[in-house]
C-alpha cells in the first residue's frame, strides 16, 4: 500500500474513509501527526479536532469524541464514540448543548453529575470551535 488511508469509525458508521497525506490527532498527551509509512502505533484520543489533508492538498476538520487510534501498514484507524465532519455540525444544536451543560454546571445540587456536565460542555465547545473556524 503506497498511501496512508484514514478510517474514522464510530459504533454506528464510518465517518471518513479516504487517502490522506497527513492527519493530526488529539492525543491524551497532546496533538500528534501521522504520515505515510508511520511506525505501528496504538494511542488513546481525547475529545478534540482531527485535522487531515488529502493528497491533493484539501484540508478537512472533524470533531472526534474520545477513543483510540491504530496505525498499521499505512492504515490509520480512528475508533471513537462519535465523530462529525466540520461541515456537518449543527451550530444551533451545539449551542443548545453548551447552554444545557452550563446550566447543569451552575446547579450546585447533589443531583447533578458535574463531571458528566463538564464533559458535555467540552464536546459542545469543540464542535462550536469548528463551526466558527
Amino acid at each position: 500500500m503506497s498511501e496512508l488511508t484514514l478510517e474514522v469509525v464510530t459504533p454506528d458508521r464510518t465517518v471518513v474513509s479516504t487517502p490522506v497525506a497527513v492527519a493530526v490527532l488529539p492525543g491524551m498527551a497532546g496533538e500528534f501527526a501521522v504520515l505515510k509509512n508511520h511506525i505501528s502505533l496504538l494511542s488513546a484520543l481525547k475529545v478534540g479536532v482531527l485535522r487531515y489533508k488529502t493528497e491533493s492538498g484539501e484540508e478537512h476538520n472533524a470533531f472526534v469524541n474520545q477513543g483510540f487510534v491504530d496505525v498499521n501498514n499505512n492504515v490509520l484507524t480512528v475508533l471513537v464514540e462519535s465523530a462529525e465532519l466540520a461541515e456537518n455540525i449543527d451550530a444551533a444544536r451545539a449551542e443548545a448543548a453548551k447552554r444545557r451543560a452550563e446550566e447543569r454546571l451552575a446547579d450546585k445540587s447533589d443531583t447533578i453529575d458535574h463531571t458528566r456536565a463538564q464533559a458535555a460542555l467540552n464536546r459542545a465547545l469543540v464542535r462550536l470551535s469548528l463551526v466558527r473556524h
